[in-house]
């Protein structure tokens, strides 16, 4: 795609596109983040997409791109390295706490044998997985391997036909690791995972479905990411 007027044509069409999967990513992620630096960095990534698409891959130009535009923008937030350190600390020892207790136990660990691991009171636990929440929203994104959006991951739940196109871009191994990860949470953060991704429901909105506060939620949302991120990281090795 190298002719300068098509490329201005796929800019001006993406335009809008890009503005709202930038400001999607900085109501997930932090609201404070630059929003036309993230724009910016997916200009990128659809220019980066036109140089590199190959339709002999059967991959529909719009998805390819969606994928490279969203990458892109992913790249420009681990750049601004924005998740201050002591946060990224209480979150790999999450981390590597979940996957301890996960191989250990050989099932799910409980709220109450995580935080009796981490020496900690069921306050003191709750109050940990809120400060390293941020950490846990920038990991859906990618999961450590790659994901493209974070619909993908409950995609690979349902049937073949339901998927999205770009979680066909993942190989069957990681389809199958991640399908399995999903299905081996407790069963009321799968839900509310489900009903986030999948149903895109609100945090508010789930509450009301599982008679829980939106604070609780949010602490069910946030433990399975850091389960699925530890189950895949050790997968990964």
């Amino acid at each position: 795609m190298g002719d300068p007027e098509v490329r201005d044509k796929l800019i001006k069409e993406y335009g809008p596109k890009i503005k709202y999967m930038a400001y999607r990513l900085s109501h997930r992620l932090q609201p404070d983040i630059d929003i036309d630096d993230l724009i910016s960095a997916g200009i990128i990534g659809l220019m980066d997409a036109m140089d590199k698409y190959d339709p002999s891959k059967e991959t529909l130009f719009k998805t390819y791109a969606e994928f490279r535009i969203r990458g892109a923008m992913l790249d420009e937030i681990r750049a601004m390295d924005w998740i201050p350190r002591s946060v990224k600390e209480k979150a790999g020892l999450l981390y590597r706490t979940v996957a301890q207790l996960e191989k250990k136990l050989g099932k799910s660990p409980t709220e109450d044998e995580i935080a009796s691991e981490l020496k900690m009171t069921m306050a003191e636990y709750q109050e940990f997985i809120a400060q390293a929440k941020t950490s846990a929203m920038i990991s859906i994104e990618d999961l450590g391997i790659h994901l493209d959006n974070d619909r993908d991951i409950l995609e690979c739940i349902g049937e073949p036909e339901k998927r999205d196109p770009l979680t066909l871009l993942l190989s069957k191994d990681t389809r199958d690791i991640l399908k399995s990860a999903i299905e081996h949470l407790p069963e009321k953060e799968q839900r509310v995972v489900s009903l986030y991704y999948y149903n895109e429901l609100t945090m508010k909105e789930i509450g009301r479905i599982l008679s829980v506060t939106e604070s609780r939620v949010s602490q069910l949302h946030t433990q399975a990411m850091f389960r699925l991120k530890g189950k895949l990281k050790e997968r990964n090795g």
